[in-house]
């Protein structure tokens, strides 16, 4: 049985958030992010509804998180995200100090992990690949049906 604080827990929460996104027709990618196993902040993306190319999951996600704590250092939290964040997100994530993000589906051609792990602060831990197989079916249906 899952322990209610699982990595899987959490991301599926962001997989929440990314059927929302999808749901308004934005890219279905979803994060949260946690500390001290409560999520302080949730958010997908909303791109096409703000006219705002950099309106991304993870980007909503740390500025609730940021105003959730008062602190712009989310040192102690993790971020859950459904997709590997792009080079855009991984700096933010990096100035934000935290302390660890969780993704499910990587993206060779946009995600940041081309460029290496170094694009994150040097004390944040990464994991990856956790709920992989529905993360990527999420994103693999929603660009499937734009191509009908």
């Amino acid at each position: 049985m899952l322990s209610v604080f699982s990595d899987d827990h959490f991301m599926k929460k962001a997989l929440l958030e990314a059927d929302i996104a999808g749901a308004d027709g934005e890219v279905p990618i979803g994060a949260v992010i946690v500390c001290n196993n409560a999520v302080i902040a949730k958010a997908h993306n909303q791109v096409e509804r703000l006219s705002d190319i950099t309106a991304h999951a993870e980007i909503l996600a740390i500025t609730a998180a940021s105003n959730y704590l008062g602190s712009k250092y989310l040192d102690d939290c993790t971020m859950y995200v459904s997709l590997e964040p792009c080079v855009m997100c991984a700096g933010a994530i990096k100035w934000a100090r935290i302390g660890r993000v969780v993704y499910g589906a990587s993206d060779d051609k946009g995600g940041f992990m081309r460029y290496g792990k170094e694009l994150l602060h040097k004390g944040t831990k990464l994991e990856y690949g956790v709920c992989h197989e529905r993360c990527s079916q999420v994103l693999k249906a929603f660009f499937q049906d734009r191509r009908i």
